[in-house]
C-alpha cells in the first residue's frame, strides 16, 4: 500500500522523485486542486470513497497512510 501511496503522489504532483516525507508544505504542487486530484487517484487506485473531514486532514504521506489504514485497505 504505501509504495502504492508513493506512486500516487509522484504522478499526481509531476515529481521526479518522492518518499515518505511529502506533504503539503514540502510540495508545491499540493495546492487546494493537487488535492483534489489526489482524491480521486486515491479513491480510484484503493476502491474507497473519502469522506470531506478525511480529506481535510490529509496533509502528508502518513495521514493518507492513517486514513486508508482506518477504511481497513
Amino acid at each position: 500500500m504505501e509504495e502504492k501511496v508513493l506512486e500516487i503522489l509522484k504522478g499526481t504532483f509531476e515529481l521526479d522523485s518522492v518518499d515518505r516525507t511529502c506533504s503539503q508544505t514540502t510540495c508545491d504542487a499540493w495546492d487546494s486542486m493537487g488535492q483534489l486530484n489526489l482524491v480521486a487517484e486515491l479513491e480510484g487506485a484503493f476502491d474507497v470513497s473519502l469522506e470531506p473531514e478525511e480529506i481535510g486532514t490529509m496533509k502528508c504521506f502518513d495521514d493518507i497512510i492513517r486514513i486508508l489504514k482506518a477504511k481497513r485497505y
